[in-house]
């Protein structure tokens, strides 16, 4: 089975179609998208932030990690599953846009800046945890991660003019 069958069987799915013949389901949907990204962004920069020497208000870089990490994974789930449901709307025309895949591949990058972070720095955090400013290697892991996440959402902005509408 090819990867355009598989690609079009999505398309001709019953949630597919579901969600092009009902013109309030898809805004809808983009709507909770772009929350999503909103509150996973806005998590992420708090930390960010904190990585990069911005104190925050009476809070070590681990507890400011511990207490936003929830929201950020749960945010986080919640675009994941809204993407899948506006990919399924249009799967071929999202899977052959270069815009939509180096979407993709840059918020794999974030995830492996995320992992990097979390198995060298983060490790060490008690040494540096209210330290001003903290080390380089949370410095650079915070600035990468703003980096990534701002270009997830400019290339996923561009999404929405270089797509082919199928529907």
């Amino acid at each position: 089975m090819s990867l355009q069958t598989i690609l079009q069987s999505i398309q001709n799915s019953g949630l597919s179609l579901w969600i092009r013949q009902n013109p309030a389901i898809f805004p809808i949907i983009e709507s909770l998208h772009v929350v999503a990204i909103t509150l996973v962004f806005g998590t992420i920069m708090i930390v960010d932030l904190r990585l990069l020497g911005f104190a925050s208000h009476r809070r070590g870089a681990n507890k400011l990690i511990a207490e936003l990490l929830p929201f950020t994974w749960g945010a986080f789930i919640l675009a994941v599953a809204t993407g899948c449901l506006l990919f399924t709307a249009n799967a071929p025309a999202y899977a052959n846009n270069t815009q939509f895949r180096l979407k993709l591949v840059v918020i794999l990058a974030a995830g492996i800046n995320m992992a990097v972070f979390h198995v060298t720095t983060h490790r060490r955090i008690a040494a540096w945890d209210t330290v001003m400013p903290p080390p380089t290697a949370a410095r650079v892991a915070g600035v990468t991660s703003l980096l990534l996440w701002v270009a997830v959402i400019y290339i996923g902005r561009w999404i929405g003019f270089t797509l082919d509408i199928l529907f």
